[in-house]
């Protein structure tokens, strides 16, 4: 499982109170592409994609959208080259983490970037939990992602954890990181 209906439910609500939830992919069109062009990738899956602001941002590159919050980008997506998951998996319901990462993995045909927030967000569920179901470290996380993907850059700032990152069973990378590994 992915999402469960009743948190699906107030993701919607969320999203339909908060302008601003889920409108912060664009900050990452730069590195995005980026990746897309030193993978040599040919589309790009924008998973949890919220408003929609990081293809907006990329309008010439061919992304598909995905967000079982937002009703028209809610139809499970099909792989691509490129899969970017910004300020999306410590949303995800603990329970359903591995199933997500799961499926992460199996959509991303060349390489992926996921943006991680290790702390607690500024906005609260009706539910009264806090947005960020997970907060957990960098080491936390990396001991989740590494199982499936090869980390190509790990990079940890104050608050967030920014990787990319190629799947285990692609050999189609074709391009250098932007940084270290394990930096």
């Amino acid at each position: 499982m992915l999402i469960s209906d009743d948190y699906r439910t107030e993701n919607l609500r969320l999203h339909a109170k908060h302008v601003s939830y889920g409108a912060h992919g664009s900050r990452w069109a730069p590195r995005v592409r980026a990746l897309y062009e030193r993978a040599g990738c040919r589309d790009a899956l924008d998973y949890g994609c919220g408003k929609g602001t990081l293809a907006q941002a990329l309008p010439d590159l061919p992304f598909a959208e995905y967000d079982p919050a937002i009703p028209g980008k809610d139809r499970l997506p099909e792989p691509a080259d490129l899969v970017t998951c910004t300020d999306v998996l410590e949303h995800i319901e603990p329970d359903n983490l591995d199933s997500v990462l799961g499926h992460l993995a199996s959509l991303a045909r060349k390489a992926a970037f996921f943006n991680i927030s290790t702390r607690l967000a500024a906005k609260v569920l009706d539910s009264g939990r806090n947005a960020h179901l997970i907060v957990k470290d960098s080491d936390w996380w990396r001991a989740r992602i590494e199982p499936l993907f090869d980390i190509e850059e790990w990079e940890i700032g104050t608050d967030e954890v920014n990787c990319e990152l190629r799947p285990k069973d692609s050999a189609a990378w074709t391009g250098e990181p932007s940084g270290t590994a394990g930096a």
